[in-house]
């Protein structure tokens, strides 16, 4: 609301205030004194300034409110003080629930409650009169407390909507550069490493093939394993997948590599610290390589030590070379394309660190990267204890206030035997509906059977406290608390989500069976609760007015009261469904953008992985192919050669990868191999995905198959909640198993009926089990790329 808004209501209360009194008063020939005038001018002005500053300090607006409100309604005739003393305390209320934290929303709301009701009983007794009027305040005061909350949290998931496709839309055109630049590194990284080893280590060998002829042979056999290797890592970088098998420690992984330097002559001396997995392992490896290489081509030789210190505030990962010996031949000079340093400082900074580099006072040369360390992750502020405690106490003395005339100033005729009026027990009754509302998410049928047990309280309580006032009004206010139950569980079981206690769950919590893939609707307990909130609510008003005495015949209270609380239920349930339609349909909504922008985003990257995969087959690996070629014929010097020349093809392949783009109509589909830009391109949007493939999965799958399974893990992901989601390929049985968890979009009709359409074509089944999980079996019968197989190769589909 803008601050013209925030003026209009408080205006709005002031007018109806006007009319309700002095208004009445005026009208019925009565003029109230210049005093009360006053006062209430007064009281009008204090309310309406604090609540235009409702939204900025909303807690002290709803002190000043009530407070001022209680003061003027002393020297002021019952009702001057009506509409501002309800609906303003109210409004200030909603405010506090729709701004604050859910602890702030209940230390108010209980603590105005407590505090209006002792000073009501601290002025009238406990059986001075009905007291409607409280249970009619602590009615207002729920409403306001659950609709601002109900507010907040609809405003939270609009922006939190709003922010994901905001971060969808970056990353939908980051996604393919990111990709680019990721194989642009990988292709330096594992080509300069390898293929610069194996040209200083021929270079070396054939300076001294005279006098060591034994290291020809040397280098050759490490020519062909690192060709090997290359061949290998290369065909890594072009389609990376979940690895079959666990990784070695970051620190084992950095001694290998280390120890592969020291077999090029080169003196390295290390001190590693174990590393956690992940992002900054993968860049403090990548630095440390790309560091050492530099210190092969460069300096060879030349002493160099490793240093990965892993600390609480950070992670320090310094290479220090000393100056080449007098003498030493750098056969890697000239190698370097000027792309290391640009990739170094990339790796620091997607690790969330960053990497100086420059030359040593003894001539040598330093690699220093600083990356996050164990404490590095911030984590949000939590609300000091001082301030809760300060929150408590100022609540108890608000709520004590009222007691301390009666404790300072003896009472002059005390009752002991006066009995409990019904609006303190409606009071209580309306409280504990409240808390059952409170536990319906959790625990939905307890909540449901709680409310209709307070139900058959109510006429219990007006019998207790002699309630002389409307018959029909406790059974009225009785019935609000399930009316919103209802309305809740038609929301949700419209917008599709499944109630806790028909979770899809059997026995010990075992998957349901495999069933052919078919429309799954979620069972819902709703017609069964409204029809006991019917019974209960109907039996309870036919006896409040049975026991107040009536001529009517004893069916003809029952018809009434049964037609009634139907009437009342019907339109809970059907205001909760319109509800659900507009909330489905606005995440439905949501859904097609996301996974419009998923689908244009992984299919543009997986277009820039097919061309610069392209151009690998003709430049660098048919080189390398060249190059173990005449290392297996034993010509070294041309082995040599053909290194360079795939460093050189390297090079031309990175130039080349930044200029030009797939035309549109050539962008192929994405098949399995590109789940990892999926799983990126969610991540990057705030989910937690993980993606498992098993050694049993073929390495080629059928055109038919490999397309369907991606789709279907597409719609699996993309349309996912915020829950950590992991998906696993096996294969078993001659069928392909994708297993999904922590997807509970499955619960919706709409994705449902998207993977029936695309499992059911090829005569999959799907399964559904407890917590959001799914199984989806797809046959391996065609073989990959068979001409039979429909969207064969031949028909073009997987460029398309």
């Amino acid at each position: 609301m803008n601050r013209t808004d925030d003026r209009l209501l408080p205006v709005l209360l002031i007018c109806a205030q006007a009319v309700v009194w002095p208004g009445a008063s005026l009208v019925r020939g009565t003029v109230p004194s210049g005093s009360a005038l006053l006062v209430a001018a007064l009281v009008a002005v204090v309310v309406t300034a604090a609540l235009t500053l409702r939204r900025v300090r909303p807690v002290t607006v709803l002190v000043v409110v009530a407070a001022a409100c209680a003061l003027g309604a002393g020297p002021l005739p019952a009702g001057a003080m009506a509409v501002l003393g309800t609906a303003g305390v109210a409004l200030a209320l909603f405010t506090v629930a729709s701004e604050r934290d859910a602890l702030t929303v209940v230390l108010c709301a209980v603590a105005l409650a407590a505090w209006q009701l002792l000073r009501d009983i601290s002025l009238h007794g406990l059986s001075d009169r009905n007291g409607l009027d409280i249970v009619l305040t602590a009615v207002l005061y729920s409403t306001a407390c659950g609709t601002g909350l109900l507010v907040r949290r609809r405003s939270r998931a609009r922006r939190a909507a709003a922010h994901l496709l905001k971060r969808a839309k970056s990353e939908r055109h980051r996604l393919p550069a990111a990709e680019r630049h990721r194989m642009e590194r990988e292709l330096h990284d594992v080509s300069a490493h390898h293929l610069t080893a194996v040209v200083v280590t021929a270079g070396a060998a054939l300076g001294l093939r005279d006098r060591r002829p034994e290291l020809a042979r040397e280098a050759l056999e490490f020519a062909v394993e690192a060709g090997r290797e290359i061949t290998r890592a290369l065909g890594a970088v072009r389609a990376p997948a979940p690895s079959h098998e666990a990784q070695p420690p970051p620190k084992e992984r950095l001694l290998a590599l280390i120890a592969g330097f020291r077999r090029l002559d080169q003196q390295v001396s290390s001190e590693i610290d174990p590393l956690p997995d992940g992002a900054l392992a993968d860049a403090a490896y990548g630095i440390v390589r790309e560091a050492l290489t530099n210190v092969a081509r460069h300096a060879p030789g030349a002493h160099t030590s490793v240093r990965v210190r892993y600390g609480d505030p950070r992670t320090d990962v310094v290479v220090t070379s000393a100056a080449p010996p007098a003498g030493a031949v750098a056969h890697g000079a000239g190698l370097g394309g000027g792309r290391g340093q640009g990739f170094l400082r990339s790796r620091a900074r997607e690790a969330g660190g960053t990497v100086t580099t420059g030359p040593t006072a003894d001539g040598g040369w330093e690699v220093r990267a600083v990356l996050p360390g164990r404490t590095a992750v911030s984590t949000e502020p939590s609300v000091p204890r001082s301030y809760r405690l300060a929150q408590l106490t100022a609540a108890a003395g608000l709520v004590v206030q009222p007691l301390l005339p009666a404790l300072v100033i003896r009472a002059q005729d005390a009752s002991s035997g006066t009995p409990v009026s019904a609006g303190v027990l409606f009071a209580l009754l309306a409280a504990a509906q409240a808390v059952a509302l409170l536990w319906l998410r959790r625990a939905p049928r307890a909540a449901h059977g709680v409310l209709l047990g307070l139900a058959l309280l109510w006429p219990v309580a007006m019998a207790t406290g002699d309630y002389t006032g409307p018959v029909l009004l406790p059974p009225v206010l009785s019935l609000l608390a399930p009316c919103a139950a209802l309305a809740a569980d038609a929301a949700r079981t419209i917008a599709g989500e499944p109630l806790a206690a028909a979770d899809g769950t059997h026995g010990e919590g075992r998957p349901r069976r495999a069933l052919p893939v078919r429309l799954l609707k979620p069972r819902s307990a709703l017609p069964v609760a409204a029809v006991a909130a019917v019974a209960a609510h109907a039996a309870a008003a036919t006896a409040a007015v049975l026991n107040r005495g009536t001529t009517a015949p004893v069916w003809a209270v029952a018809a009434s009261a049964t037609a009634a609380a139907s009437l009342a239920v019907g339109v809970a349930c059907w205001g909760g469904a319109q509800h659900g339609r507009r909330e489905r349909a606005d995440r439905g909504t949501q859904n097609e953008l996301l996974a419009a922008l998923t689908e244009k985003a992984v299919r543009d990257a997986w277009a820039e992985r097919r061309r610069i995969a392209a151009g690998l087959e003709t430049t660098v690996l048919s080189r390398t192919a060249g190059m173990i070629a005449e290392a297996e014929a034993g010509r070294l010097d041309m082995t040599a050669e053909r290194a360079r020349e795939a460093l050189a093809a390297m090079r031309s392949l990175l130039d080349a990868v930044r200029m030009g783009e797939t035309e549109p109509e050539l962008r192929p589909q994405p098949t399995l191999q590109a789940l990892d830009l999926l799983a990126h391109h969610l991540q990057a949007t705030g989910r937690d995905i993980e993606i498992r493939r098993t050694r049993r999965v073929p390495e080629r799958l059928s055109t038919a198959l490999d397309l369907t399974a991606y789709h279907a893990a597409e719609t699996l992901l993309a349309t996912g909640g915020r829950e950590p989601t992991t998906l696993e390929l096996d294969a078993e049985d001659d069928m392909l198993t994708l297993t999904a968890t922590g997807v509970p979009c499955v619960a919706d009709t709409d994705v449902r009926e998207r993977l029936t359409t695309r499992v059911s074509a090829l005569g999959g089944t799907l399964t559904t089990g407890p917590r959001g999980t799914v199984r989806l079996r797809l046959p391996l019968a065609l073989a990959p790329d068979s001409p039979d197989a429909p969207f064969s190769p031949d028909n073009k589909e997987r460029e398309r």
